[in-house]
């Protein structure tokens, strides 16, 4: 099919909810009243559909699209397939024929519409997109329904074998464009809907979803689920193992294998205090509990904020609650990506942008703004490495408004989105100041709410109230900053004390000014730590490196942020002896952040037998995301 006559939209000016498809209600208007306007909702809803074009998707929701999901599936570890029956609520345009879905190698078994079989057919594969699946419509169609079997490979879904006392373990992972691999959707983020679920998992495993969940293991191994806000495919997950649930508050708990519940439920104690923190910033919490899942550590990111139920990386369990900024992101998307979404992954620095400002807001008012500006600088500091490495590849990469047409989605999800987009949104409350900053915000969260958002039309808003005076418009030079490359001058300035000390203590070092046995590595906190090892010259000698192993022992440090800055460091200054931690690090740990810069640092040093000879062991336990990144990175094949 030709993508340039895919025609997808943002759901922006949606009006969302069946009585507004049906016009009912107790409002006092006639029939005939109610029935004008729903036909005018349905109408600014088209209308609203085709104003962009998402090339992610073959979806044409602007002639028919999914409203409601119903699935009934079985998660099969001996053949690692999911084989189930998805049942869609439509809506269609008076003059639809056809509704199509995007798949992925999924197996259909048979298509019904409204109950009776229907003509379907599966179009040719396109690369990152997989296949349309083209589905007749009879008129005035209210339901079509799937039946169909995942691949053993599909893409999003990690089968984690049992080893020893430990159960197998499934998890999704749908960001970008993944859901399409384990479910046939309409696989774009500007499509929401609710659903419900029925799941048969082994005996013996939990199976929990982006939804209400159970708290305990049933014995038959049959869940049910029901989500009741609308959300958009790549916020469909779902998990099947051996995990435990621990309340950690009211609206808070978290679930772990039974080997990590104790110390995830002790990590995690203080979500409450980050979600009050964050309603007490931008209004009330729309998704009723906010729960934890401690993933396998093949999960390739550190988190995943499906709504409800954020899916979490365990190297985030330090023992002492130091890398809980991984939480405050992912729970402040429960606003900024899964309330107000990007329409188009070509605006994905709108979801991940706000949600890096509003993690720094959430922990300066949780633990004060000397460990928020501390975060801001390490932000800072990976953005300008990150626009380093891109500017000479593709410099329109380093623009936060993307043009990925024809690549695949992955690709716009660097620091670019998150940083650069977080020092935009921090210029423009520098600038209009904190207090009509964060009205504005609280505003566009309530006024966007369960809806899209394109970067052109969210000009537009700023332009209309944030930045309508001219002079204020022109302080903040939009244009340089979405559609510009590198930092503009206008970046603003961060400025952590602690931070500036490190960096001193690390001159004094390096030059033989100070001794190791002088460093305060001990006062020093991990942001602190994480500075000094990630600023180390390249070229720092075994023999200092030694010196500073002795005496810390880092080798053996819980934080796995600290770890990973000291394995680079180890692989770009040739100290051995970390090798052997190294090597393990990389078979147990699948998380794409830590993978590539420790791959890339062997390659750079000519250390490709190493790297080749771990990645053919990793390589198993590293999910699709992870490998399709390490293939490139090594030239595997």
């Amino acid at each position: 099919m030709n993508l340039n006559h895919i025609s997808i939209q943002t759901t922006a000016l949606l009006l969302f909810g069946t009585a507004l498809l049906c016009g009912c209600g107790d409002t006092g208007e006639s029939s005939s009243a109610s029935e004008n306007s729903a036909l005018s909702a349905k109408a600014q809803r088209i209308a609203a559909m085709k104003q962009v074009t998402d090339h992610h998707s073959f979806a044409r929701p602007e002639e028919a699209r999914i409203t409601h999901l119903s699935w009934d599936a079985n998660v099969d570890f001996d053949t690692r397939t999911i084989s189930g029956c998805a049942t869609y609520d439509i809506e269609t345009s008076s003059d639809a024929e056809r509704i199509i879905l995007d798949t992925h190698e999924l197996t259909i078994e048979g298509v019904t519409v409204d109950g009776q079989p229907a003509t379907f057919a599966l179009g040719e594969a396109q690369e990152h997109l997989g296949r349309p699946l083209t589905v007749d419509l009879t008129a005035g169609a209210k339901q079509v329904s799937i039946c169909y079997v995942s691949d053993p490979g599909a893409d999003a879904l990690l089968w984690v074998e049992a080893q020893g006392d430990q159960a197998p373990f499934l998890f999704t992972q749908s960001q970008a464009i993944l859901a399409r691999t384990w479910i046939p959707v309409q696989d774009s983020p500007g499509i929401r809907f609710t659903y419900e679920a029925n799941v048969r998992v082994p005996q013996g495993l939990m199976a929990l979803m982006s939804a209400e969940n159970p708290t305990a293991i049933d014995p038959d191994g049959r869940y049910s689920f029901r989500m009741t806000q609308p959300i958009p495919a790549y916020l469909l997950a779902l998990a099947a193992g051996e995990v435990e649930y621990r309340s950690v508050g009211q609206r808070c708990a978290v679930y772990a294998v039974p080997s990590l519940i104790e110390d995830a439920a002790y990590e995690f104690g203080e979500m409450e205090d980050l979600l009050l923190a964050a309603e007490g910033l931008y209004g009330t919490y729309a998704w009723e509990r906010y729960d934890l899942l401690i993933l396998p550590a093949a999960f390739p990111f550190g988190g995943m904020e499906n709504p409800r139920l954020t899916f979490a990386t365990p190297t985030i369990i330090a023992g002492d609650r130091s890398l809980v900024a991984l939480v405050a992101h992912e729970l402040a998307h429960s606003w900024s990506g899964n309330l107000v979404t990007n329409a188009t992954w070509d605006d994905f620095w709108l979801n991940e942008g706000f949600t890096v400002y509003f993690e720094q807001r959430i922990m300066e008012a949780v633990y004060g703004r000397e460990i928020s500006e501390m975060l801001a600088t390490l932000s800072y500091q990976g953005l300008v490495d990150e626009v380093d490495a891109i500017q000479d590849l593709n410099p329109d990469d380093t623009h936060l408004k993307l043009h990925l047409q024809g690549r695949n989605p992955d690709d716009g999800m660097t620091a670019i989105a998150y940083d650069k987009g977080y020092f935009f949104i921090r210029l423009m409350e520098e600038t209009v100041g904190r207090e009509r900053f964060d009205a504005w915000l609280s505003d566009y969260f309530a006024t966007y709410a369960f809806k899209g958002m394109d970067t052109e039309r969210f000009v537009d808003y700023l332009k209309t109230t944030l930045l309508a005076d001219p002079s204020t418009l022109a302080a903040v030079n939009l244009d340089a900053w979405i559609y510009g490359p590198g930092l503009p001058p206008n970046c603003p300035t961060v400025s952590s004390p602690r931070i500036q000390n490190v960096d001193a203590a690390l001159a004094a070092w390096e030059a033989g000014e100070t001794s190791t046995a002088d460093l305060p590595w001990k006062d020093w906190v991990y942001q602190e730590r994480y500075r000094f090892l990630s600023n180390l010259a390249d070229d720092t000698s075994v023999e200092r490196m030694t010196e500073l192993d002795d005496a810390w022992e880092i080798g053996g440090t819980g934080n796995n942020e600290i770890l990973f800055a000291w394995m680079e460091q180890a692989v770009r200054s040739g100290y051995q002896p970390a090798y052997p931690r190294l090597e393990s690090f990389l078979i147990e740990v699948g998380r794409r952040k830590f993978l590539t810069p420790l791959y890339r640092a062997m390659k750079e040093t000519n250390q490709m037998d190493m790297a080749l000879a771990i990645y053919k062991q990793a390589r198993p336990g590293y999910h699709a995301v992870a490998t399709g990144t390490m293939d490139e990175l090594l030239a595997w094949n």
